[in-house]
């Protein structure tokens, strides 16, 4: 009897010491997984601490008030492009204007302007002429308008020069034009007189302008003209004949020029044309079309 108590006794202690040391490895076990995750979370805390100092952060939203402004800005500088490019183009179409405006009024004025340089250089053979008997160069003043006897480089009797006269018509003109006299001779610094006789074959009256050139080309700056029928438009009655005068002299400083001291004849010679008015300036000019209608003679 004693004896299975005693292990009755034993089997109740074994059994006690095994369900304590179930029991211990059960806490144990449910224990170990809080450890594993505070290890993971302390671990992924680490890292993503770590990881952050490599990164930028992301920039803030963006609102609206910004956004707005910007839109205002973009407004303004492409208003203001739009402004210079208007302003830019604006002073172009006005340069241009300007430009075709200046080469249609030289282009107009190109003829009457070459006459007066004409007039007054001699350029192209064209006598000097004085509006008022007066020139900037004292050309025309009476001091001047006396004849050189001797020639001012040798001392010598100075040649008179030989003026031979020519006339001549448009075919559209029904004149007649002929000098009075054929030649005259002069001394440099001399002044003469000469003739000429236009008479108007038309039925009509006409209006006629002439032209003139002096020959050879180096005696025109200094053959001048004081008074000339050439100065303005002649007007003939039909069937009028008139005598039309020029004072003329060689000026004296020829004698000093190389080119034109040796110069013993020189040719004077006018033209006659119809007289148009242009319809750009509304003045009268010669009228140099043979193929239009011919005046007075319908």
């Amino acid at each position: 009897m004693a004896s299975r108590t005693a292990a009755s006794s034993r089997a109740r202690s074994t059994l006690a010491s095994e369900g304590m040391s179930l029991r211990a490895h059960q806490v144990q076990r449910r224990s170990s997984p809080v450890f594993l995750a505070d290890t993971v979370q302390r671990r992924h805390a680490s890292t993503t601490s770590s990881s952050s100092l490599d990164v930028p952060p992301p920039p803030p939203p963006r609102s609206r008030s910004s956004g707005s402004a910007q839109a205002d800005a973009q407004a303004r500088a492409d208003e203001a492009k739009a402004q210079f490019y208007g302003k830019r183009n604006q002073s172009l179409l006005l340069y241009s204007c300007a430009g075709i405006v200046f080469v249609l009024g030289t282009t107009y004025a190109a003829v009457p302007l070459y006459r007066v340089f004409c007039s007054a250089t001699g350029f192209g053979g064209t006598p000097i002429t004085a509006s008022g008997g007066v020139t900037g160069d004292g050309r025309f003043d009476p001091s001047r308008l006396v004849p050189a006897t001797l020639d001012p480089n040798t001392s010598a009797p100075t040649r008179r020069i030989r003026v031979t006269f020519n006339a001549d018509t448009s075919d559209s003109l029904p004149w007649s034009f002929t000098p009075v006299q054929k030649e005259i001779y002069v001394l440099p610094g001399e002044t003469a007189l000469a003739f000429f006789t236009a008479k108007n074959h038309g039925k009509k009256d006409i209006i006629g302008i002439a032209t003139y050139n002096v020959a050879p080309d180096r005696i025109a700056p200094f053959f001048a003209k004081v008074e000339c029928f050439c100065f303005e438009e002649q007007r003939l009655l039909a069937g009028e004949e008139v005598d039309m005068p020029v004072f003329f002299f060689l000026d004296s400083d020829m004698l000093d020029d190389p080119s034109s001291r040796g110069v013993r004849d020189v040719v004077l010679s006018y033209t006659f044309f119809s007289a148009r008015r242009n319809k750009v300036n509304g003045q009268l000019e010669p009228d140099t079309d043979l193929e239009q209608y011919r005046v007075g003679k319908d």
